[in-house]
């Protein structure tokens, strides 16, 4: 049950403002109603997928930089990617699969049965370039994921009290036509009208107030998630150029050697 319906039920005096509502304010607060549910689902669903994005992505960047002694392509990272659903898993497979494609174009370097690379090959700037442009597609991907849904509460957070609003001007200004055609001011008489058109405000604020908190919170916590997205992303490419920094060396000793035995 949302705030707004405990509210409903559990205060006496929103019935009695509720009965002397006309049709448009009680049709104004029943749709309140819905948008408050509505809101309240979308809060609890996006809050619980994005608090386990968020810890699967930290877990699989912690083994991501624990193995910074084996190869960006080694099959114990490939498993743990697999089967992990968290953005940065999805980046990282995105990531792989660019180099692997390119890894797979020297037959003489790739393992068909494994699907890693045993040795990998120097890799051009237009490869660079082209993993780095696939991981940042990926990272806008993902980030566009995890904001699905969160602008129906930027939404909702603008029009309840716009609709609250609307409602208690009407009922206003109804309250005080009919004062006007009875031809007398009497308090008692305009006090259910104006008790009526205040609940619409009333309900638009209960929509708006715990939507507003459930926006900053998920927006804030998406904007961690998208930072730590493209921190990931930069260390997976930092990861890669060592890499290749590394085959250099070994490519150059390899043919230091072969140039020493030539001598010999």
């Amino acid at each position: 049950m949302t705030s707004f319906s405990l509210f409903l039920a559990e205060t006496p005096g929103v019935y009695y403002a509720f009965e002397n509502s006309d049709t448009l304010g009680k049709s104004i607060v029943v749709l309140l109603l819905v948008i408050s549910t509505f809101t309240w689902s979308v809060m609890i669903e996006k809050g619980i997928s994005l608090y386990r994005a968020q810890k699967l992505s930290r877990q699989f960047v912690a083994r991501f930089k624990s193995s910074k002694n084996r190869s960006i392509t080694s099959q114990q990272l490939l498993r743990e990617a697999a089967g992990n659903a968290s953005p940065a898993a999805q980046i990282y497979n995105q990531g792989v699969e660019k180099l692997l494609e390119f890894y797979e174009s020297d037959p003489a370097t790739y393992s068909r049965t494994t699907g890693v690379a045993n040795r990998p090959t120097r890799l051009s700037e237009a490869q660079y370039n082209a993993i780095e442009a696939v991981l940042i597609s990926e990272v806008s991907g993902q980030e566009i994921e995890l904001e699905t849904r969160i602008g129906f509460l930027a939404t909702m957070v603008s029009v309840s009290p716009f609709l609250g609003l609307f409602g208690t001007v009407w009922g206003v200004m109804l309250a005080f036509c009919g004062i006007a055609a009875a031809g007398k001011s009497d308090f008692s008489a305009l006090a259910p009208g104006v008790a009526g058109a205040l609940l619409t405000t009333v309900a638009g604020l209960i929509v708006a107030i715990p939507s507003l908190i459930g926006y900053n919170l998920l927006t804030s916590t998406v904007r961690n998630i998208a930072t730590q997205l493209d921190n990931f992303s930069d260390e997976f490419m930092a990861r890669v150029k060592l890499e290749q920094l590394s085959i250099a060396k070994e490519m150059a000793r390899e043919a230091a050697e072969r140039a020493g035995e030539a001598a010999e």
